[in-house]
């Protein structure tokens, strides 16, 4: 009986915003009510922020607990918002109202929310750490790090990467929508997050792919790299416990939510890792690998969104998958091309040297820059292009308004068709395109 009741005291004490609340304030960030209810005040009203209330009083039904009765008192304006888009950050070092910097609000540009939160930041260098740490969990991160492996350190480790980084993604992404737990309680957390308070907290993705991507890094490059092994394993703990301790400061996790996902990450680990040697012959050699790799990850993405109402967390899904099958599929016309060969170092060659010598440095790192401006060049050109027409495409062949592209996209036939054409083309165009360009004009 001792031990379920100390289970139990653990397992409310995991999930206490009010640790998380304690967290930040020892992190040096505390809410600044004052300023908060005076940036709220003289905020105009823009055209609509009506509308935004709505989404927001929405969401804030959809994550409550079942069984929990629902608020019929008069709302209070939104203090803390959705994260990436919407939000009145007050920055301060010293308590003097003088010393308090008000940046520019920001909008979610899908839920069109706009956060109104203000607060401390009291030590700059852990909170710019911090968003360092969380964005090694974004989008902007990932379309530059996948490349960047891809076209400048082996084409294999990235192949193998990929496929973990889209089923740890896509499992817990799913298990969001399943378990539907939602983020700690603002107050006492401040979200000084925006973008993803509108997904559920359980598990914590940025902690699975903040633990899957070091760790998966270090076992695949362990042998095929000349490295100290100690200095690796270091780094992958590093950036697993800088990822996961960012959520806490950001507000958009419980301890319980970190912990799960670095635990998930380790159990999908020691399945696919054994694997990927077996999964990626097949994926670079079958002749039937494109049709079948992207009906499995289409089938996916459906599936992940007929498990919730709207949430961003569908299209990252989907877009994440998308990437898969356009890499998988590149690979494979790799293959065909004969560029594999290009992109991905000879057995005979093992293991690499992480830096090439003294002498030949000044010209790797000038085809090192060159091959990351031509690529970046061509992805976004790519990825402007087709989002441009696939969404209107979308809209027309659906019959579905596209006036107002944020509400278009809360409709599975827009969003999925927009997020598999385009980020498909763009995982395909990093994997066989961009290397076709650089054997022609001598980069690879």
């Amino acid at each position: 009986a001792s031990a379920g009741m100390a289970v139990r005291a653990a397992w409310r004490w995991l999930q206490d915003p009010c640790v998380v609340a304690r967290f930040q304030k020892l992190c040096g960030l505390e809410e600044d009510a004052a300023a908060a209810a005076t940036a709220a005040a003289a905020a105009p009203c823009e055209e609509g922020e009506t509308r935004s209330n709505d989404i927001a009083s929405s969401r804030k039904a959809r994550h409550r607990r079942p069984g929990a009765a629902p608020d019929h008192g008069d709302p209070q304006p939104p203090r803390h918002g959705p994260h990436s888009g919407t939000v009145t950050d007050e920055l301060h070092q010293e308590p003097s109202r003088s010393s308090i910097m008000q940046l520019p609000r920001r909008r979610n540009s899908l839920s069109q929310e706009v956060h109104t939160q203000a607060f401390v930041v009291r030590r700059r260098a852990l909170h710019y750490l911090f968003v360092l740490g969380t964005e090694l969990g974004n989008e902007t991160f990932y379309i530059t790090f996948f490349p960047f492996l891809f076209w400048n350190v082996d084409a294999l480790v990235a192949r193998r990467i990929i496929m973990v980084w889209v089923w740890v993604m896509f499992l817990g992404q799913s298990a969001k929508d399943l378990l539907r737990w939602p983020r700690p309680a603002s107050p006492p957390v401040i979200k000084v997050e925006v973008f993803y308070d509108s997904e559920y907290g359980m598990p914590s993705t940025h902690a699975m792919s903040g633990t899957a991507l070091p760790f998966a890094i270090f076992a695949l490059t362990l042998g095929r790299f000349e490295y100290p092994v100690v200095l690796g394993l270091a780094l992958a703990c590093c950036w697993c416990l800088l990822v996961c301790l960012s959520r806490l400061y950001m507000g958009m996790h419980s301890i319980l939510d970190v912990v799960v996902g670095v635990l998930c990450s380790v159990a999908i680990l020691s399945v696919l890792l054994p694997s990927l040697e077996t999964l990626d012959s097949l994926v670079t050699t079958h002749m039937y690998t494109p049709d079948r790799i992207i009906l499995v990850h289409v089938a996916a993405a459906l599936a992940a969104f007929t498990l919730d109402g709207w949430s961003t967390s569908r299209g990252d899904t989907a877009q994440i998958l998308a990437v898969g099958a356009g890499v998988a599929s590149g690979s494979r016309a790799n293959r065909l091309l004969g560029l594999l060969a290009t992109t991905q170092a000879p057995p005979e060659r093992l293991p690499l040297p992480v830096l090439p010598g003294l002498p030949q440095l000044p010209g790797a790192l000038v085809r090192t820059i060159a091959r990351v401006l031509l690529g970046s060049a061509i992805l976004l050109a790519t990825k402007a292009a087709l989002k441009s027409t696939s969404i209107p495409l979308a809209c027309w062949l659906f019959s579905i308004p596209g006036d107002d592209v944020s509400v278009a996209r809360r409709h599975a036939q827009v969003e999925l068709p927009y997020r598999f054409i385009t980020y498909g083309a763009v995982g395909f165009s990093a994997a066989c395109l961009v290397p076709c360009a650089f054997s022609l004009v001598g980069l690879s």
